[in-house]
This record gives structure tokens, sequence and C-alpha cells, in this order.
């Protein structure tokens, strides 16, 4: 028996219990420091100021770059060979920096966001922050988002964490706290504001009232926190967070699976409620009718089956929602696994496959990618869940690819949104659907194309289907100073070009000859 057949039966074994494994102990993901893209629009009154190299910046200007009409609330301390030497005093750098930030916009309070860099030449970032901050007189907290420690979203979780130790603190005598009829609830975990108020909403139809969250979306709002205050998180990658509140503050953790999908907001609402021993209302009921909305996209699921790579630390919480739409899920891979902190979530993975009668897939943390690509050539998945990284090279192979990221910034929480999670799950395999009926349908004019003296260029965009299923494709065409140019038109009053006359007469006898068409 070779060693590929190995691979492959041991990943389909069925089990019974959870099967976990470690492999190389590295990070294969998205880069950490991109929290900022969402937690600076979060928390509407701060400034992040990320410390790093000049890759930094540019890393964030292509992954901030589609929050174009947003004001930008950050900027890139960007450290240079002096720095790195130590042949300039870092101290002065950030307090001139942090003193023209402060001028500027004026916020409430400062975050530095370390880097690998900042790491690797260990500056510290936190002794310099204390004595600034005094200095200036704007709250300067420290966050590590390194790549070397952290995976993509524990980016958050750490600016999270370290906003706990600002928190003020609670105190039961206030007369806010006295009103309620249970103990305190804070939340915590980044939420769209509209997601965030759905999940209000099903608490307070349950009777329980949300205190507070965490972030707050001004810094001057922080949730009071301390002995008495119960927290629960509703993103599985805050288990640093959960920790400061608990050891710091000595909040009481409700411990829950996360709301993401129709299954687990109904236990993460439950979970609440019996912390508080109030007897919930309405939730089967409730859960019932989403699962009626999903069938449409689950009786075109079942069957198939799924590999997660592992990026943004949402995997099982996927895995377990997808697993109880009916699709088979080979493998869950995940950058890392505080097994305390989604102990919930695990249990109610494990409840799931028994109840569907299905086996528990395999959990890898820290999986080593080459070990994971032969596993997935073996065992064909219709579709692969991965980071941008390894996606083009899977779909080159003709392996059908989701990027995970769109799973952390999509609004998948509460019940209202499980239909986004299937939207994106089913959006390629439809668009491979659609794409073999179009090969097998129009197959002519592609020879058409090619007998014309044209030719099709695939890329990354070309596969795309729209709701209506039309097609788009991208036409390469060969012009030289020989091609025959079209009249110009009367209605242009700019003069056009060569080329551009050469490139319109090749489009509009593309359009005589029907090889284009446009909607009216």
């Amino acid at each position: 028996m070779n060693q590929n057949t190995k691979v492959k039966e041991q990943s389909q074994t069925p089990t019974n219990t959870l099967n976990f494994d470690c492999e190389t102990g590295n990070y294969h993901t998205f880069c950490p420091i991109s929290c900022v893209s969402w937690l600076y629009q979060k928390i509407e009154d701060s400034f992040f100021l990320v410390i790093g190299t000049k890759t930094c910046g540019y890393f964030l200007q292509n992954a901030l770059g589609v929050m174009i009409f947003a004001e930008p609330r950050y900027a890139i301390a960007e450290l240079e060979e002096a720095d790195i030497s130590a042949q300039v005093s870092d101290y002065l750098e950030l307090k001139r920096l942090c003193l023209q930030v402060k001028h500027d916009r004026n916020p409430s309070v400062i975050v530095w966001i370390g880097t690998c860099t900042t790491e690797i030449i260990k500056i510290d970032l936190e002794g310099i922050a204390q004595r600034l901050e005094a200095e200036i007189q704007v709250p300067t907290i420290v966050a590590r988002a390194n790549g070397l420690d952290y995976a993509f979203t524990q980016g958050e979780d750490t600016v999270l964490a370290a906003l706990v130790h600002r928190c003020p603190e609670y105190n039961k005598n206030d007369s806010e706290t006295t009103q309620l009829k249970h103990p305190p609830l804070v939340l915590f975990g980044s939420l769209p504001s509209s997601v965030a108020g759905q999940l209000e909403l099903e608490l307070k139809k349950q009777g329980i009232k949300v205190s507070g969250w965490l972030p707050s979306n001004r810094y001057s709002k922080l949730p009071h926190v301390g002995e008495g205050v119960f927290v629960a998180g509703v993103n599985p990658f805050l288990s640093r967070t959960a920790a400061a509140l608990m050891r710091r503050r000595k909040c009481t953790l409700i411990g829950a699976p996360f709301p993401i999908g129709p299954d687990g907001t109904r236990a993460w609402v439950q979970n609440i409620c019996d912390a508080f021993g109030i007897e919930s209302k309405g939730l089967d009921i409730r859960e019932e009718k989403i699962w009626e909305k999903l069938e449409p996209h689950c009786k075109n699921l079942r069957g198939k089956s799924v590999f997660l790579i592992g990026d943004n630390l949402l995997e099982i919480s996927l895995a377990r929602f997808l697993i109880k739409c009916g699709i088979i899920v080979y493998e869950i891979g995940i950058p890392y696994l505080d097994q305390r902190f989604q102990a919930a979530e695990l249990a109610l993975l494990e409840t799931t496959c028994h109840e569907i009668n299905v086996p528990i897939p395999k959990i890898v943390e820290k999986p080593d990618n080459y070990n994971q690509v032969q596993r997935i050539r073996e065992l064909r998945p219709d579709l692969v869940i991965t980071g941008i990284a390894h996606a083009n090279p899977l779909e080159a192979r003709g392996i059908s690819t989701k990027w995970s990221v769109e799973f952390t910034f999509a609004q998948i929480h509460g019940f209202g949104n499980a239909n986004d999670i299937l939207e994106l799950v089913t959006r390629p395999l439809r668009r491979n659907n659609t794409l073999d009926q179009f090969n097998n349908n129009y197959s002519h004019i592609i020879d058409n194309f090619y007998t014309s003296g044209l030719s099709i260029t695939q890329c990354p965009h070309c596969k795309f289907v729209n709701d209506n299923h039309e097609i788009f494709i991208i036409i390469t065409l060969d012009l030289n100073e020989n091609s025959k140019l079209y009249e110009q038109p009367k209605n242009i009053k700019t003069e056009l070009k060569p080329h551009q006359l050469a490139g319109l007469y090749k489009i509009m006898e593309m359009e005589q000859n029907e090889y284009i068409s446009y909607r009216s």
C-alpha cells in the first residue's frame, strides 16, 4: 500500500468521536494586521497606527483599497534601516507621529498594531506607549498582531484583549444595573451594527438585555466589566479576550456554540438563557422556520463534499453548519484551536454528526499545506474553502475553491444570515454547473472565435456567474498597424486614436457576426 492510499483511507475512516491532529505548527493564513480594516470602522473615534515596514503598508493599501469611500483612520509608522539598527530613537519618532495624529484627527484612543518586524527587533512598544500616553494625554493601546504568532482573525483578538484592561470597573450598585432582572451581559466580538442588533433582538425576545459590547462604537462607551458580569463571545477566534475577561476582570464566561447558522444561533441563545435561569421561548419554532427557508439550498447541496484548509478560525463553526445542511466534510483545517473556548462548539459538532449519522471529520490544527494538497488530490472534494494563496493553484488543477476570507467580511451570524453562508458556498458550485452547460451548448460559438482569428483568454474573473446566469468571457484581439480602422463616430467629439478605431472595428465586426450581444 502506497502513502497516498494510506492518506485517503485515513481521511475517510469513519469516527464516532472527535479526532484531533497537529502537523507543522506553521501558520498559512492572511496577515492578522488586516483586522485594522474592520476595527477602525467599528470603533468610530479610534486611530490605528501600524508599526511595520513598507511591505505592511503595501499590504494594507491593497487589502483596504476596497474601502476608499470610508474615512481612513489608520496609518503606517514605517520602519527603515535606521530604526532596525537602533540608530534613531523609537520613542521620539512615535511621539512625533502620535502628536501629528492628535493634531489632525483628535482621536479618543490610538491603537498601535505591532507587526513581525517589531517582534523580531524587540521594540518595547508597551513601555513606550505607557510613557507616551502620560505625555500626550491620549489613551495609547498596544496590540501585537504579527503573523509569526497569530493567524488572520486573531489580530482582532489581540486588540480586544488589550481593550479589556481599559474597560471601566463594574459597580453592582449602579442605578442602571439594579433595574436589570438578570446579571449584566456583555457580548464581545466585532460585528456590523445591523447584525449586532439582530442578536440583541433575539435575546430581548427571551427577556435578556445586553448591557454592552466589546468593542463599543466609541472608546468612551466601553462596557463595565468585573466580578458579577456575564460575558459571551460571538466568534470562535476570541480566546485571548475571553481569558482576559475571566482572569483579569473576574467575569463569568458563558460557554456556548457561536451564533453561526440556525443551529448555532439557537444553541447560543439557549445557553445564555440557561446561564441566567431563564426558560427559553419559541426557539424551536424559530430555528425550524429558518431551516424551511434554507431547504432549496440544502436540497442542491446534499451529498456534496467540502474540504476546509484553514485560515480564519471559523472553520469548526462553518463545518458544523454545513454538515447539518447535508454536506460531507472531509477535513477541518484550523490554524489555532483553543479547545476550552470552543468546547461547546466542538460538542455541538459531535452531536450534529451523531444525529445525522455521519462520520465526524478529522480536525487538523496548524495543517501542513503540502500534506493537505495531497489529501485533496486523493479525495477530490466538490469544494475547498481556503485562503487566497492556495485558491488559484487549486483552481488551475480543476478543484473548485471559495476564499475563506469572504466568510470573515460577510454577514454570517444570527438566524437571518444563514442563507448568506449557503450563498457563498453554492456560488462556485453553481458557477461550474453553468459553465459546463455553456461549454456544451455553445462550443460551436467558441470554435467560430478561433476560426475567425480571435482568441479567448481566461482570467480569475471570467468564470463569474451572476444571479441571472449571464456568462462573462474575455476576448483577446490581436491588433497591428495593418488592422482595419472604423470611421470616427460623429457623436464622439474627441478624436479617437488609431488603436481605438481598430478595436472599435473589431467589436462592430463581432456584433454583426453575432459573436457578442447586449441586453436591451
